[in-house]
């Protein structure tokens, strides 16, 4: 079995700061996760100074400050990508970035050179940033925030188009590489698809794990889950619905000025997060109902067998009187009651005797 890839999402989470970055590095190393994740971004190129901040973020930042202000101040310099990276590799868990805009974008699969990039919830019907992904050639997570399956097929068109190298982009070519077996071999090979509602954070009632299903019987794509509730419960029911990947925020201190860290768990919890993973993968095992070895030395112990309910004489037909069933389950299976009945006994029984 394939182990169950833990994303431990850093985000903006370091309010621009290298020391708390690396900090999160180590956090995330000491509880386990596989990959931690920031952002990159160049916040002139992500958001117009006349857009407003969501609700959410009003409630966690200065109310009076526009989005682009906010982002500034969150914006992770390229040279500390090169530190982070480093530092990652050193300590032994991979470095992923989230990008927001085309320079970021060609940044990061040269210059730090990640193994696979995440497309967020925000970018899924941005056809051209879609398209820029799909030429890197790397793998790719989608992440489907707020997205419908019609988007979402929309989406995947377009980064078929892009993985198949063609030409002359439009609408109907995305849907006629989407359709071709070339464009599904290659969406299979390169993207996973990741469940989300993006919410900060997600009351229980909209989270939809079922939709992880419907994702995956919709584009026949590896489906993992971005989560944005709050505490451990979810992405722990997530690994148990099969989610191949799975992404949560953290922060050192949940207390902290910024956008996310309300939404974050603390290290402490996020350790309790990934061992509760690691517990689920292995209780999940395989798919076949096989009586585990383990378990086989307690079946003659607990099942039971056919046994004389009171003294039986030779000859003397067995019946409902003189046949009861108990334990242990070491001679004749229950199951072979009706058969016995009205047979002859061929020898003598005493109560509590096993029939054989």
């Amino acid at each position: 079995m394939t182990s169950i890839y833990i994303i431990a999402e850093a985000g903006v989470n370091h309010n621009g700061d290298l020391d708390t970055a690396i900090a999160l590095i180590d956090a995330a190393v000491a509880a386990g996760a596989d990959a931690v994740k920031f952002q990159t971004f160049k916040a002139d190129k992500l958001v117009t100074g006349k857009a407003g901040k969501a609700a959410y973020q009003r409630e966690t930042t200065d109310a009076g400050e526009s989005q682009l202000a906010m982002l500034r101040k969150l914006e992770l310099k390229y040279e500390f990508h090169v530190r982070l990276r480093d530092y990652c590799a050193e300590h032994g868990i991979e470095f992923l970035s989230t990008t927001f805009d085309f320079d970021s974008l060609a940044f990061l699969t040269g210059e730090i050179g990640v193994r696979q990039l995440k497309v967020p919830s925000g970018e899924i019907t941005n056809g051209p940033f879609l398209l820029a992904h799909a030429a890197t050639g790397k793998e790719l997570v989608l992440s489907t925030g707020m997205a419908t399956l019609g988007e979402v097929e929309t989406a995947l068109g377009v980064l078929a188009f892009g993985f198949l190298g063609w030409e002359r982009p439009s609408l109907a070519r995305f849907r006629q590489a989407y359709g071709c077996d070339a464009g599904q071999a290659a969406l299979r090979e390169k993207v996973t698809l990741l469940h989300c509602t993006s919410e900060y954070p997600t009351p229980l009632e909209h989270v939809q794990l079922r939709a992880m299903d419907t994702l995956a019987q919709a584009f026949g794509l590896r489906v993992g889950y971005s989560d944005h509730t709050e505490g451990l419960a979810v992405p722990i029911a997530a690994a148990a619905r099969g989610a191949v990947l799975i992404e949560k925020h953290f922060t050192l201190d949940r207390g902290l000025q910024g956008p996310d860290h309300r939404v974050s768990l603390e290290p402490a919890e996020l350790t309790q997060m990934v061992a509760a993973i690691r517990s689920v993968e292995l209780a999940l095992g395989g798919a076949g109902k096989i009586p585990q070895p383990i378990e086989l030395q307690n079946r003659d112990v607990v099942r039971k067998s056919l046994v004389a309910a009171a003294d039986i004489a030779i000859g003397e037909p067995f019946s409902v009187e003189n046949l009861a069933a108990k334990r242990p389950g070491t001679g004749l299976s229950p199951m072979e009651y009706w058969r016995m009945l009205g047979q002859t006994s061929p020898r003598a029984y005493q109560v509590d005797d096993l029939i054989s």
